[in-house]
């Protein structure tokens, strides 16, 4: 029997490769073969405890009985948790790896938000709470991912009338595309924060420096729109009615997957071993130095990523020639140590966003439909998360096969959206209806204001840093 003939047999996931060893030693030690070998693993398998001194199977009975412990003592078994669904347009695919993060050991709570789609280990548009662990690709390899929105002081007449400043001022004010850097370095106190606590940090502290300021690629972007608040009781202390409003998306660019990629690496070296199979799920025990490492090392990506999009926001915002008068931002791609049906826990949101109550937060669409900011109701259900967008449709190679970026150009041109440079594989077409995704978490959050995008610039390069 080979390890797919096994599993189906009903070995668990966790003992299969100890049963095909037993299975080897069957055959070249006891003679055993065919329906002998069969029954031998289906009568182990329904009372392990029967075969604990068995000359053939004692070695899988013992693994069927064994409790796995890790180093602090907790029970390793798989007991799959349950998770929360929101939202109706979600593929089996992300499901499946949904559920195989609920078999994480330590896996305490799980939600799916209507936006989700498949991404490295957890789904984008994941959210998972652990209990003493932290998995680097349940985070996401662009750590503290994130949204900024700033309300600035020009009447909206002015997105028409100064259409050429307004594009100037995205142009001069940020830099896209993979490796993107700014020809002079941005200054910003972040840079004076201790970037020793890891290697990884500290040999890209240099990188980071340089890439401070500029927006990366993929669905990364810089857009002036109109705001309209439609809440009187908002916290951005404006009145209801329309503003010009500035939003960006971009998180801690090259070091961020950096400390992604080594830590998620590490933590395939150390799990143990009946757990290797885990893949990208491979997690860090906070106990360990490499957990408060990683720790660490994401909390200053998250500072990072706010210093990157602050800058971006001044910059922008001083070439204009205008002043930001109200603004509101959040994380999404990042781990929050928080308490839950009184456990303190790593709440994983991989592509969500924190929706405590009256928490503000923005959630976008793409670059020819509305954002909204929003603000969190608190909902223990989905461990107090939303989406963090509309949600991917298709994979970007589907969308370049599928859409021709011009024709899409000059529709959105017609709709009285400019679009300085994107690509075919972020139109609004390969997004999913952020007016459902909305409906679908109104039990989540509660909508303050709506943006619609007016100006939009995006990296031209086709590479994905999501």
């Amino acid at each position: 029997m080979n390890t797919r003939q096994l599993a189906a047999a009903g070995v668990p996931a966790l003992y299969v490769q100890d049963a095909h060893v037993q299975v080897l030693s069957a055959i070249r030690n006891h003679g055993l073969h065919g329906d002998s070998i069969k029954l031998g693993v289906k009568a182990c398998i329904e009372n392990p405890a029967n075969f604990a001194d068995d000359p053939v199977w004692s070695g899988l009975a013992q693994c069927l009985l064994a409790k796995p412990l890790d180093n602090s003592g907790r029970d390793m078994n798989l007991v799959s948790i349950d998770y929360q669904i929101w939202g109706t347009m979600i593929d089996e695919s992300c499901h499946k790896q949904m559920k195989n993060a609920c078999q994480l050991p330590m896996a305490r709570g799980a939600a799916l938000m209507p936006d989700a789609h498949v991404g490295y280990g957890l789904p984008i548009g994941g959210v998972l709470a652990l209990e003493n662990a932290l998995v680097p690709y349940a985070v996401g390899v662009d750590i503290a991912c994130r949204m900024k929105l700033s309300v600035i002081d020009w009447p909206v007449n002015l997105l028409d009338r100064r259409v050429e400043d307004f594009k100037n001022a995205i142009i001069k004010g940020t830099v896209f595309g993979v490796g993107g850097r700014h020809a002079k370095r941005m200054e910003h106190a972040v840079m004076d924060q201790d970037w020793t606590i890891c290697r990884t940090t500290r040999e890209n502290r240099d990188k980071a420096w340089a890439q401070l300021g500029t927006s990366g690629s993929g669905n990364h972007f810089v857009e002036f729109g109109t705001l309209t608040i439609s809440d009187p009781a908002n916290e951005l202390g404006l009145e209801p009615g329309e503003y010009v409003a500035l939003m960006s998306h971009s998180g801690s660019r090259g070091t961020g997957a950096a400390v992604c990629n080594n830590y998620s690496r590490l933590a395939r070296q150390t799990i143990p071993k009946q757990f290797e199979f885990v893949g990208d799920l491979a997690w860090l025990d906070m106990n360990s130095e490499a957990g408060q490492e990683y720790w660490a090392a994401m909390n200053l990506m998250g500072d990072y990523a706010a210093a990157n999009h602050d800058v971006i926001h001044k910059n922008v915002v001083k070439t204009l020639g205008a002043r930001i008068i109200a603004g509101v931002e959040n994380h999404h791609n990042f781990a929050w140590k928080e308490i839950h049906d009184g456990r303190e826990l790593y709440v994983h949101r991989k592509g969500a966003t924190p929706a405590g109550e009256g928490v503000l937060g923005v959630i976008p669409g793409s670059m020819g439909t509305p954002a909204y900011v929003v603000r969190g109701k608190g909902n223990q259900a989905s461990l107090k998360s939303a989406s963090h967008g509309a949600g991917r449709l298709m994979s970007r190679t589907q969308a370049k096969q599928k859409f021709n970026f011009n024709a899409e150009r000059r529709e959105l041109a017609a709709r009285g959206v400019t679009i300085l440079s994107a690509g075919a594989d972020e139109v609004p077409g390969v997004y999913k209806d952020i007016e459902q995704v909305m409906a679908e978490q109104a039990d989540l959050v509660s909508i303050v204001a709506r943006f619609d995008p007016k100006i939009v610039k995006m990296s031209d390069d086709g590479k994905s840093e999501d």
